[in-house]
C-alpha cells in the first residue's frame, strides 16, 4: 500500500501541489527520497527517522521509498519533514491514511519530534482553503495559517500531540488569527526644524504614492524625513495586508504569525547586492523591493549603490512586479513599492556651500551625480533640494504642524483617489494612473494644456516625465480638494522636476 499526503512547493507567493507518496516494500533495507529533492529535503530522512524513534516508533527493515510528485518539479525547503513523517505513520498503520487525505501538511521536525517554524505557511493555507482541505502546521505558524479562514487548522507543538489528536485521546485547540497592533511611532515631523519645502514635497509624495529623490548636504535631515514617511501613509487595506504578509511569510520573516497592518519600511545598505535588492539567490527568495511591497523602500546614499543594482530597479518601478529568472527558477514577486532616495550633491556633500566646497567644484558634483542614469532618474517623480540647516534654525521652537496633521491631509487625498478609482483593481493611487484614465483624471483647460506642454518642452521632459508631472499635479489638486489641476498645481509639480548637474 502506498500512503499519500498533500503538501506544496513554493514558487514565490504561488504554490504548486505536491503529492508525497510513501511505500514500504520488501527488499534490502533503505530509505530513499526521489522526485528532485534538494539537500535540505534529502536530509529530512534522518530527521524523520530520529523523530519517530524518539516516540518509540522504529522503521521496519524494508525498502522505504518516498516519491515527491510531480517528479520534474524541484523540491526545496524544510517543510517536507512533516508530510514525509505522516506518510510513514500512515504506512505503519499508526494513523489512518484516509484521515490525512483532506489535509495539507507543512513543517520541519527536530530530532525529538517537535515542530519548527517554516516559511510560506500563509500561501500554503490559502491554497488548502481553496481546495476545501485542512492545514497541519507547527504551533508557531498556527496563527498565520488561521488567516486563510474557512478551513480547519491543526497546529501541534510536536508529532506526539498530532498522533494523539487523530487517535482521539487529545484535542488540539484551533489557533487564533492575530493582527498587528498599530502603535504610535515616536518619530514625528515636528522633530525636523525648517525644511518646509521638503516636508511639503514629502506630503505630496505620500498622498499620491510618488517616488521622491532628496538631494542635499550631510546632516540636512534627509534620512529623518524618510524614516517618518511611513507614518504619513494610511494603514493597509485588507487586500494589501494579505499580499504583504504573504511575501514576508515566503521570506521567512513572519516570526509571530501576525497579519501585518503597518506598511513596511525597508532601508538596505548601499553595499546590498543585486539579488538581495531585487530577489534571487539559490532559492529565489524575495528581495528588498518585494519586502517593501505596499510600503516604502528607502535608498540612502543613492550614488553609492552599484550601478547594475540601481539599474535593476527600472523595470520593477514601472511594472510593479519583479521577474526573478534563474537556471532552475522563474518566479514573479509583487513589487509595488514607493521609492524614497537620498543623496549628497557631490562626494564631499558641500558643492553649494562656498565656505566648504572643494576645489574640484562643480566637476566633483557632475562626476558624482553621473553615477545615476537618466532612465532611472526619469522614473522618480519628485526631485527636491534639501538645504542646509543653520544653528539658528535648530534653536527655533518645534513646528506647530507634525505627523498627525500631515497624515490627516494625506488620508483625505487618498480617500478622494479611492473614490475616483474604485472600479479599477490595478489602480490605488495617482502614481498608478496611466493612459486615457490619466487624461480623464487630469482634465486641463485648453489654455493650461498649452501652457503645460510648452513648459514640458522647455524642461525637455520625456513622455514618461510628462505623464509623471501630470500625476503629481493631480495629487496636489487632491490635497487642495480641487476638481481638476489648475495653473498653480501645474507650476508646483513642474518645480519638483529639477535638472541634475551635468557638465
Amino acid at each position: 500500500m502506498v500512503a499519500h499526503v498533500n503538501t506544496v512547493s513554493l514558487s514565490g507567493i504561488d504554490v504548486k501541489d505536491v503529492d508525497v507518496q510513501v511505500s514500504l516494500a520488501p527488499g534490502i533495507p533503505a530509505f530513499n527520497i526521489v522526485g528532485l529533492p534538494d539537500k535540505a529535503v534529502g536530509e529530512s530522512k534522518e530527521r524523520v527517522r530520529a523523530a519517530l524513534e524518539s516516540l518509540g516508533i522504529s522503521l521496519p527493515p524494508k525498502r522505504i521509498t518516498v516519491n515527491l510528485a510531480p517528479a520534474d518539479l524541484m523540491k526545496e525547503g524544510n517543510h517536507y519533514d512533516l508530510p514525509i513523517a505522516l506518510g510513514l505513520l500512515a504506512s505503519l498503520d499508526v494513523l489512518p491514511s484516509d484521515a490525512l487525505s483532506s489535509y495539507l501538511a507543512v513543517g520541519e521536525l527536530t530530532l525529538d519530534g517537535h515542530l519548527n517554524r517554516v516559511s510560506g505557511v500563509l500561501p500554503s493555507a490559502l491554497s488548502a482553503q481553496s481546495k476545501g482541505w485542512g492545514v497541519i502546521c507547527p504551533e508557531v505558524c498556527g496563527g498565520e495559517a488561521a488567516w486563510a479562514g474557512g478551513c480547519e487548522v491543526l497546529a501541534p507543538k510536536n508529532l506526539l500531540t498530532l498522533i494523539n489528536h487523530f487517535k482521539g485521546t487529545q484535542v488540539l485547540t484551533p489557533p487564533e488569527a492575530r493582527i498587528e497592533e498599530l502603535t504610535r511611532s515616536t518619530l514625528d515631523f515636528k522633530d525636523i526644524k525648517g525644511q518646509e519645502s521638503a516636508k511639503r514635497a514629502m506630503e505630496i509624495a505620500a498622498a499620491g504614492g510618488h517616488n521622491i529623490l532628496l538631494i542635499g548636504p550631510p546632516g540636512a535631515g534627509k534620512s529623518m524625513m524618510a524614516a517618518r514617511m511611513v507614518d504619513l501613509l494610511p494603514p493597509m487595506s485588507p487586500q494589501e495586508a494579505l499580499e504583504t504578509t504573504m511575501i514576508h511569510s515566503v521570506g521567512g520573516m513572519l516570526e509571530k504569525g501576525i497579519l501585518l497592518r503597518k506598511r513596511p519600511f525597508r532601508s538596505p545598505h548601499h553595499s546590498a547586492s543585486l539579488p538581495s535588492l531585487v530577489g534571487g539567490g539559490t532559492k529565489a527568495k524575495p528581495g528588498e523591493i518585494s519586502l517593501a511591497h505596499n510600503g516604502v523602500l528607502f535608498l540612502d546614499e543613492l550614488p553609492e549603490f552599484a550601478r547594475t543594482t540601481l539599474e535593476s530597479l527600472r523595470q520593477p518601478m514601472e511594472a510593479r512586479e519583479v521577474h526573478v529568472s534563474r537556471a532552475n527558477h522563474h518566479v514573479v514577486y509583487p513589487a509595488n513599492f514607493q521609492l524614497i532616495a537620498a543623496m549628497n550633491p557631490c562626494r564631499c556633500g558641500y558643492v553649494s556651500d562656498p565656505h566648504q566646497a572643494c576645489g574640484r567644484a562643480p566637476k566633483c558634483a557632475s562626476d558624482y551625480q553621473a553615477k545615476l542614469s537618466g532612465p532611472l532618474l526619469d522614473r522618480i517623480d519628485i526631485h527636491v533640494e534639501v538645504s542646509d540647516v543653520s544653528p539658528t534654525d535648530l534653536s527655533l521652537p518645534p513646528s506647530h504642524e507634525g505627523t498627525d496633521e500631515i497624515a490627516e491631509r494625506v488620508l483625505r487625498a487618498r480617500d478622494i483617489q479611492n473614490a475616483r478609482y474604485a472600479a479599477l483593481d490595478h489602480v490605488r493611487t495617482n502614481a498608478d494612473v496611466d493612459g486615457s484614465l490619466l487624461e480623464e483624471a487630469c482634465a486641463l483647460s485648453n489654455v493650461d494644456h498649452i501652457y503645460f506642454a510648452q513648459a514640458a518642452e522647455q524642461l525637455r521632459l520625456s513622455a514618461r516625465g510628462y505623464h509623471r508631472m501630470l500625476r503629481v499635479a493631480r495629487t496636489i489638486a487632491d490635497l487642495d480638494g480641487a476638481e481638476s489641476p489648475t495653473r498653480s498645481h501645474l507650476n508646483e509639480a513642474l518645480s519638483y522636476r529639477r535638472l541634475i548637474i551635468r557638465d
